[in-house]
């Protein structure tokens, strides 16, 4: 196993070495430019110094949604570099799930896109802490002002030409009063666009009071756990420096590396593990993932991340076997792996891409609710039903019988522990450690074994966090927002699988006696409880299927028995797909 070894000091500290390696290669590369390390550089600066002047409270929480494009590392750079503590926001939450978020965590200012704005406007006089929020989305630029070695469309996008700056928003695409301001718990929060509120921040000056250990928490994650609920997850600049490390060694990463990102969002360990090796970033919008994936032939990527569902499509897309012959030879020459990211592609599916691209389909595993890897598959390695691989480099795994600590014989199931230093200390509402034994391992609450190379193979997940196209989905967000409907009696939320969209929301609603009337009326006051409880959830977590149950499944001690349920709904599911 390679060598782990990276660096003791403060995350934004990656961005600066990069920037001092090698200060023109391009850092990340968009369908309209590409922007330098040095530019990238200049602009946490910035962001810092505005973050310091703006915040007001010493433990300020700043808030910026993980949106794929080029500003967000810089927003992400600059709040860590100010010192403040960064909470990161999914750019597909709905109003729930937001103010959710952004209440417990205490967010005082917000760099987030025109949709997420104009909820946070809704939702300003409910969150007594927001003062400020940063619009982040790039003002498209007339034809005549754009410079004349921007990208044609027919250009490799990683030949782009690097740019001295961002493509900062020149507007405020949200409705506010006249004045840029709506009202708050505690006053006024200001809505600008973020190239007003740096335009007076120089580069290169002093932003942090004082350097900040490496066992400092610098940012918060807020993710559905293993119960299906939203909670913030603590992440140290250790965490984040050694899993740029760790994932960068897995992933063979270096500054030669062009890395293809075709996910909905910037995941952290993608955007730091790049910056730690210096790789170039070429981010995709496309949803088309065969377009993608010319676009990355064009961009002559070396890795590719895409996310289950969409890959799940490219395999069935009637394109690729008619560029079957094609593919591989020219366009895909530099192509080293396709990486799975957020989730588990299923083996046949993995088996057909890799047949029909020549390259491999690698899958990993970890904690899906902060983005936080733990194995991955090195080149070589066989699609197989659960397999994910053996541990990063500097990651430590083992399978312990129920109900103790004692290992479990190879091929034995038990419950997986893991440790390592990409490990979170614990959730946003504790100051301890996270739950782990004596010598620090982390179980799991997966089943699985180890094979006799040390490779982990999962047996059963025992999460109910699960993914909807894009989206990562709380099931006790969707039953929050159920439960406040009047009609309501109680509800549970689970996943219906779908191959194509990874699941669908599923929800089962005990309707109170008054309005627990015989079919048809039923139907209709269903169609009504969904309908008004999609109004405030967001694109992921759509309920597509709702039930009226006379009971929520519990077990005995009277908690809901999720598993169980979930196992009727794939039985069903899969009853239906082969009908």
């Amino acid at each position: 196993m390679p060598i782990l070894r990276y660096l003791e000091s403060p995350l934004d500290d990656l961005l600066r070495r990069a920037a001092d390696r090698d200060a023109d290669a391009p850092a990340v590369v968009t369908a309209g430019a590409a922007v330098t390390f040095a530019a990238l550089d200049r602009e946490a600066d910035r962001v810092a110094g505005y973050v310091r002047r703006t915040v007001r409270r010493a433990d300020a929480v700043v808030a910026a949604a993980t949106t794929l494009d080029a500003v967000f590392p810089a927003v992400y750079y600059g709040t860590v570099r100010s010192g403040q503590l960064l909470a990161l926001l999914d750019p597909q939450m709905g109003p729930a799930a937001l103010h959710e978020v952004c209440a417990s965590a205490g967010v005082e200012i917000a760099f987030v896109p025109g949709p997420l704005a104009a909820l946070l406007a809704a939702l300003a006089d409910r969150l007594p802490r927001l003062h400020t929020v940063v619009v982040t989305d790039p003002a498209p630029r007339p034809a005549s002002a754009r410079p004349a070695s921007a990208r044609p469309a027919s250009a490799r996008p990683g030949s782009a030409r690097p740019a001295s700056g961002l493509p900062l928003p020149l507007s405020v695409p949200v409705r506010v009063p006249a004045g840029g301001a709506v009202a708050g718990g505690r006053g006024a929060c200001a809505v600008v666009a973020l190239s007003a509120a740096v335009a007076g921040e120089a580069a290169g000056g002093p932003v942090r009071r004082a350097r900040p250990g490496v066992d400092a928490v610098a940012c918060l994650q807020f993710a559905p756990d293993g119960a299906g609920r939203l909670k913030g997850v603590r992440l140290t600049h250790r965490n984040l420096v050694a899993g740029a490390a760790q994932t960068a060694l897995a992933h063979r990463l270096g500054a030669a590396s062009v890395a293809f990102n075709h996910l909905p969002q910037y995941h952290a360990v993608h955007l730091n593990s790049a910056v730690h090796a210096g790789a170039r970033q070429v981010l995709c919008t496309d949803a088309d993932p065969f377009g993608a994936l010319a676009e990355a032939a064009r961009a002559e990527a070396t890795h590719y991340y895409g996310l289950p569902a969409r890959l799940d499509r490219l395999a069935d897309d009637p394109r690729l076997a008619a560029d079957r012959a094609d593919l591989p030879g020219r366009h895909l020459r530099h192509l080293g792996a396709i990486h799975v990211s957020g989730g588990v592609l299923a083996p046949e599916r993995a088996r057909t891409l890799r047949d029909a691209l020549r390259v491999p389909v690698l899958q990993g595993y970890g904690l899906t609710e902060v983005f936080t890897l733990s194995h991955h598959q090195p080149p070589g390695s066989r699609p197989g039903l659960g397999a994910v691989g053996v541990p990063l480099p500097g990651t430590e795994c083992r399978v312990v019988l129920p109900g103790g600590t004692r290992p479990a014989p190879v091929w034995s199931t038990g419950e997986v522990q893991i440790r390592g230093p990409q490990l979170s200390p614990g959730p946003v509402e504790e100051t301890g450690p996270a739950p782990r034994d004596t010598d620090g391992w982390l179980s799991t609450g997966d089943t699985g074994y180890l094979d006799a190379d040390g490779g982990l193979h999962l047996v059963d997940a025992h999460r109910s966090v699960f993914t909807c196209d894009d989206a990562l989905v709380a099931p006790s967000v969707v039953e929050r927002v159920i439960g406040q409907d009047p009609r309501v009696a109680e509800c549970i939320v689970a996943d219906w699988p779908d191959p194509a969209r990874g699941a669908l929301v599923w929800a089962g609603v005990v309707l109170r006696e008054e309005f627990d009337a015989g079919a048809p009326a039923l139907l209709d006051v269903l169609d009504s409880v969904a309908e008004q409880a999609n109004a405030r959830l967001g694109p992921g977590e759509q309920i597509r299927r709702l039930e009226a149950l006379d009971a929520v499944p519990r077990r005995p001690g009277g908690r809901p028995a999720r598993r169980e349920l979930r196992l009727r709904l794939h039985a069903l599911a899969a009853g239906e797909a082969a009908a």
